[in-house]
C-alpha cells in the first residue's frame, strides 16, 4: 500500500483549458471577420461632425467657468448617493433649471442618461407590468426594460398600428398586465427620424398607459428646446421623459423630467425605488454645475444656428445626384448616408480622418436595421464656410471611396 508521502509525490493533473482565454480569443476572431472591431478615437484636432456637443457649448467658456466655480464650492465629487448625504446645491438646482427650460412640473437627476433610462425603467417594473419598446430603441431603454422583470414586447419602428395592436392584444388576452408603458425616442439617433409623440400619447392615454420618451438627442437640440414640450405635453401626467446632458448641454449626467398633477408622487416614488439612483454615486458638482450654465445658453438663437447649420448638411450632400438617395434627413442634428457595407463604412472613416474631419461610423450592431452609415452631426458653433469645405471633401471621399 502506497503511503500519503507516495501519494503526494504524484504528478500534478494536466491543466484544464482556459475557457476565458479561448473565449475572449474566438469573440475577437468574429469580430475581425465581421468588420465590427472598434478602437478608441479622439476628435481633439478634427473638424467635429460625429460627436453629440450639438451647440458646441461643451468647451465655451462660460460653461467651463461654471464647472470649475462648482469644484470650488462644493469638491470635486460627491462623495455619496442623493439619498446618503450626496445630494448638493447644484443638484437642486440643476433640477430646477431643467423645470423652467422644459415647463415640467419635476426633474429628477441621475449620473447618466443611461442610468436615468435603467432606473426609471426598472422603478416602473415588475410583476403586472408590460414594456412595450419601438424596434430602434437606444441600448439603455432595451437594458432598463430586460432588468424591470416587465413582460417586454417589440413595436415595428415608428408604428403606432404595431402599437395599437399589442395594447389591443393585452388587454384581451386572459390575464392582461394592468400597468402598461410605451417606450419610444423623440429623435432616433441612428435614422435621425422622430416619434409622432402627440398621437403616441393620445393613443397611450386611450388605453391608460405611460408614454416615456428619451429625449436624448431632442434636449437643447430641436424646436421649443424640447419635443415633449413642442408637442404641447409638458403638463400631461402620463408622459414621462428622460435626457441626457452630455450632448447638446456638453456637460455630463442625465434626468427624469415630469410633468402634471402625479409629477410629485412619481419623482417621490423614484427617489425610493430607482435603484441607479439610490446606489449610486450622485452627479459630479462639476458636471451639474456646467449643465445648468448651459441651459442659459441654449436659447432661441443657438437652437436656430443649429438648424441653419443641420439644413445645411442636408442640402450640401443631397445636391449630388450620387448620393441623394442615400441621405437619411434627419429631424433633428444628426443626417446619416449610407453605405454599401462595413468595411467600407470604416475606409471612409479613415480617409476623412486623416483629411481631419472626423465623422460617426454606424455598423451592425450598432444598427438596428443592419445598414452601415456614415453619421454626420451638425453643431450650432460652426462657421458655415467651414462647413461647407467638409460636407464637399465627405461627398467626395465617399463616392472616390466606391468608384
Amino acid at each position: 500500500m502506497e503511503t500519503s508521502l507516495e501519494s503526494a509525490r504524484e504528478p500534478a493533473p494536466a491543466a484544464p483549458a482556459q475557457p476565458w482565454g479561448q473565449w475572449l480569443g474566438d469573440r475577437a476572431r468574429v469580430r475581425a471577420a465581421r468588420g465590427l472591431h472598434r478602437t478608441e478615437s479622439s476628435r481633439e484636432t478634427l473638424m467635429d461632425l460625429a460627436s453629440n456637443d450639438y451647440l458646441g457649448l461643451s468647451g465655451h467658456p462660460e460653461v467651463r467657468r461654471a464647472a470649475a466655480d462648482a469644484v470650488h464650492r462644493y469638491g470635486a465629487g460627491a462623495s455619496a448617493s442623493r439619498v446618503a448625504t450626496g445630494t448638493l446645491g447644484v443638484h437642486r438646482e440643476l433640477e430646477d433649471a431643467l423645470c423652467r427650460y422644459t415647463r415640467r412640473a419635476e426633474a429628477l437627476v441621475y449620473s447618466s442618461g443611461y442610468t436615468a433610462n435603467l432606473g426609471l425603467l426598472q422603478a416602473l417594473g415588475g410583476p403586472g407590468s408590460l414594456f412595450i419598446l419601438d424596434a430602434h430603441a437606444h441600448a439603455s431603454l432595451i437594458d432598463g426594460a430586460r432588468l424591470s422583470g416587465a413582460r417586454v414586447e417589440t413595436s415595428a419602428h415608428n408604428d403606432l398600428a404595431d402599437v395599437a395592436r399589442l395594447l389591443e392584444v393585452n388587454r384581451d388576452c386572459a390575464t392582461p398586465a394592468t400597468r402598461v408603458a410605451l417606450i419610444v425616442e423623440s429623435v432616433y439617433s441612428v435614422l435621425g427620424d422622430a416619434s409622432d409623440l402627440a398621437a403616441a400619447a393620445e393613443l397611450c392615454e386611450t388605453h391608460q398607459a405611460l408614454l416615456v420618451v428619451d429625449e436624448a438627442h431632442s434636449l437643447a437640440a430641436t424646436h421649443q428646446g424640447s419635443a415633449v414640450r413642442a408637442a404641447g405635453l409638458a403638463d400631461s401626467s402620463h408622459v414621462l421623459a428622460t435626457c441626457t446632458l452630455s450632448k447638446a448641454l456638453g456637460a455630463q449626467g442625465g434626468a427624469v423630467l415630469l410633468g402634471g398633477g402625479q409629477a410629485e408622487a412619481l419623482r417621490e416614488h423614484l427617489v425610493n425605488t430607482s435603484r441607479t439612483f439610490l446606489f449610486d454615486t450622485a452627479l459630479a458638482p462639476a458636471a451639474a454645475g456646467a449643465a445648468v450654465r448651459a441651459l442659459g445658453l441654449a436659447d432661441a438663437g443657438a437652437l436656430a444656428r443649429l438648424g441653419r447649420n443641420a439644413k445645411l448638411v442636408h442640402d450640401t450632400l443631397a445636391a449630388d445626384p450620387r448620393l441623394r438617395h442615400r441621405i437619411e434627413r434627419g429631424a433633428g442634428a444628426v443626417h446619416s448616408v449610407t453605405m454599401p457595407e462595413a468595411a467600407a463604412a470604416v475606409r471612409a472613416a479613415a480617409l476623412l480622418h486623416g483629411r481631419g474631419i472626423a465623422v460617426a461610423c454606424f455598423r451592425p450592431p450598432s444598427v438596428p436595421d443592419g445598414v452601415s452609415r456614415l453619421r454626420i452631426t451638425a453643431h450650432a458653433d460652426h462657421d458655415p464656410d467651414a462647413l461647407l469645405d467638409a460636407l464637399h471633401a465627405i461627398a467626395r471621399i465617399i463616392l472616390e471611396e466606391e468608384s
